[in-house]
């Protein structure tokens, strides 16, 4: 397998072979490193087969504490750049008949408050909002869930859930359940007894599913 991989992984890397419509619908540059990249690599992985893909991208640490970090600088350049590829990675996935057994989950560790942060008291000298783990957002699409469902609801200023609201351990069993597992059975043993990843509350989100 080792052998496989190594002869294997170069081909599926070079995305130079991709037609120029393709470049132009994810924004790619080949030889450039950017989130762009990584979504068209995620789709040549997994038309390969490849079972789990996972993609990065730093800089979302939007406290205002400095022009990288403001929601009115450089907040808007780190959206301008992952719209355009996410948007043509799900696209490209349903026009080559993959995005109906393939679940794409978007997320973050946490939310950021509605509000702008403010530290020690003191004017913040840029825009920016603190971590925030009472209401956040996450979307999937693709096998097993709805197209165009939202689920769960904030109040008015977005602050806390008000209604349907879920926790990461009932995400993890949908998520668990679209791959075909029982989160209730998929345990492990721990100082003398099973536990599960979804530790004893996590519940399937049925309403999310197709």
């Amino acid at each position: 397998m080792a052998f496989r991989m190594q002869v294997s992984v170069p081909e599926v890397m070079d995305i130079n072979d991709e037609p120029a419509w393709v470049h132009e619908m994810y924004g790619t540059e080949p030889g450039k490193a950017s989130f762009a990249n990584n979504c068209l690599l995620a789709r040549r992985l997994t038309e390969r087969g490849v079972r789990f893909v996972q993609l990065f991208d730093w800089g979302w640490d939007s406290h205002g504490n400095d022009p990288l970090n403001a929601l009115d600088k450089g907040f808007g350049n780190l959206c301008r750049g992952i719209d355009k590829p996410i948007a043509a990675l799900l696209k490209d996935l349903k026009m080559r008949g993959l995005l109906d057994e393939t679940l794409v989950v978007w997320g973050a560790e946490f939310g950021r408050t509605p509000m702008q942060e403010n530290r020690e008291g003191k004017q913040m000298a840029f825009k920016g909002r603190d971590h925030h783990t009472e209401a956040f957002t996450v979307w999937m699409a693709g096998g097993g869930v709805k197209r165009g469902y939202t689920h769960g609801e904030t109040d008015e200023i977005g602050y806390y859930g008000i209604k349907d609201r879920t926790d990461v351990f009932d995400l993890q069993a949908t998520i668990l359940h679209t791959l075909g597992f029982d989160h209730e059975k998929l345990v492990y043993p721990f100082q003398g007894r099973n536990f599960r990843l979804t530790d004893v509350h996590g519940k399937v989100i049925r309403q999310v599913l197709a």
